[in-house]
């Protein structure tokens, strides 16, 4: 019979306790904060390989208060629009932008990068220091559609500012409310 008041037997059942919660969390792969990849659908595609890519305007266009603001903010229509107004005008997702632009509206575009709510990024100041969009968004000239490519969790961040290039803070006040 099996003693459980054993020191050993309590030793070997912890053991195997954590190994199970270990292996389990290890398979899952919990997401939080670890969102590589992470490619919701917009509600009007929208094409960086064609814009930022092949077209080369700069991400400052269409993300005008990245070097004012802590956000990048997504563009209002009338940023599309200055180009839009003319070209490819006649396609239906085109006059869809028109559209709401005409009646007032917003498209409701889908937050891709996500930090937890208790972090603090500053666009720009990371702008400021000369630290590239890439650096963060990887090769979003390359993306037809954006996805989030660093993973952006604490050591990531950490590991960067670490580097004797960007000689950054990584006290926890900087990142955390």
């Amino acid at each position: 019979m099996l003693n459980l008041k054993s020191p050993i037997v309590k030793l070997v059942l912890t053991l195997i306790t954590v190994g199970v919660v270990a292996g389990v969390a290890y398979i899952m792969k919990p997401p939080i904060g670890y969102n590589n990849g992470y490619q919701p659908e917009q509600p009007i595609p929208y094409d960086h390989s064609l814009h930022a890519g092949k077209y080369q305007i700069p991400c400052q266009y269409c993300h005008s208060n990245v070097e004012k603001s802590r956000h990048a903010t997504v563009p209002s229509l009338n940023v599309c629009l200055n180009c839009h107004n003319n070209v490819a005008a006649d396609r239906p997702l085109i006059k869809r932008l028109k559209a709401a632009h005409q009646a007032g509206e917003s498209i409701p575009w889908v937050k891709v990068h996500l930090l937890p709510d208790y972090v603090k990024f500053n666009h720009k100041r990371h702008i400021q220091k000369g630290v590239q969009c890439t650096t963060c968004h990887g090769p979003i000239e390359e993306m037809k559609e954006v996805y989030q490519y660093s993973s952006l969790s604490m050591g990531w961040c950490i590991e960067c500012h670490r580097r004797p290039e960007h000689n950054a803070p990584i006290s926890c006040d900087t990142c955390h409310y």
